[in-house]
């Protein structure tokens, strides 16, 4: 049984579509006018390094940007997916022990700490590797906050129930994102600002099965792992999936994921 944080964030292998589906426009619009060409760039937990494509495109030539992430397998696919962007570098590192030799002027995290027992640990790290002036840029969930319209079935509301014990027992922080400003002021950040990034999706969104379904992907995905952890049974975690998709096509309305970008400098 995985007990750890790390062993419980590790993306297992296989479906990255979730990943692969992202953005810089529609998951970090709130970083665009942030970034400037030229600048040199860390993206922390990039996966397959859809958002960081986004932000090389940002800094044009001129500039570098390196995504970091654990999972070789999902840098493997973005070197792939993304060989074509020159000053895009994706890289196997571990985001404690990466150290390189130059600093960045900007540092992003998106929906990563959410997935750590330690954030503040990381961010002093992070703010290690910045130089004067430098910006640091967290964009995370507050998973206690979700909301859907109307209430899913009890199937669901009972595995993501299970999700969330999962996720706290291993010591992460449910709601991250508005933990996220204390940790930046005890690290002495400065010019802090919070903005809101929520995920809102109707059913006039184009992609709304697709984007709603998300827990039924994290039942697919994560939920062997909490089977494995003991917090809910299979049956359970294959109710769930029947149960919501089936809500999604008929009763389902509206979801919003409360999510907040926290920047700041140092």
């Amino acid at each position: 049984m995985s007990n750890t944080a790390t062993e419980r964030a590790r993306m297992p292998e296989g479906d990255s579509s979730v990943l692969d589906s992202r953005s810089l426009a529609n998951s970090y619009a709130t970083l665009i006018p942030v970034l400037r060409e030229g600048m040199r760039v860390l993206d922390v937990g990039c996966g397959t390094g859809a958002i960081s494509a986004g932000i090389a495109a940002a800094v044009g030539t001129a500039g570098t940007v390196i995504g970091i992430d654990s999972s070789t397998h999902l840098i493997a696919k973005g070197q792939q997916d993304h060989a074509a962007v020159p000053q895009l570098t994706l890289l196997t590192a571990d985001l404690f022990t990466y150290d390189p030799e130059e600093k960045f002027d900007l540092i992003v995290a998106a929906r990563v700490l959410q997935w750590l027992n330690n954030p503040a640990e990381a961010l002093r790290h992070l703010k290690s590797l910045l130089r004067p002036g430098g910006i640091l840029s967290i964009l995370d969930y507050n998973h206690t906050q979700l909301e859907w319209t109307p209430a899913p079935p009890a199937a669901m509301q009972h595995f993501y129930d299970a999700f969330l014990r999962w996720r706290a027992d291993a010591g992460m922080d449910n709601d991250m994102a508005d933990h996220l400003p204390d940790i930046f002021s005890q690290l002495e950040l400065h010019h802090i600002e919070t903005l809101s990034a929520d995920e809102v999706y109707t059913r006039s969104h184009p992609a709304f099965a697709e984007k709603v379904g998300i827990w039924s992907k994290v039942a697919e995905l994560r939920g062997p792992q909490m089977v494995a952890a003991g917090v809910v049974t299979e049956a359970e975690r294959l109710a769930a999936i029947t149960a919501y998709d089936a809500w999604i096509n008929t009763a389902a309305e509206k979801m919003v994921m409360k999510l907040k970008e926290v920047r700041a400098t140092v």
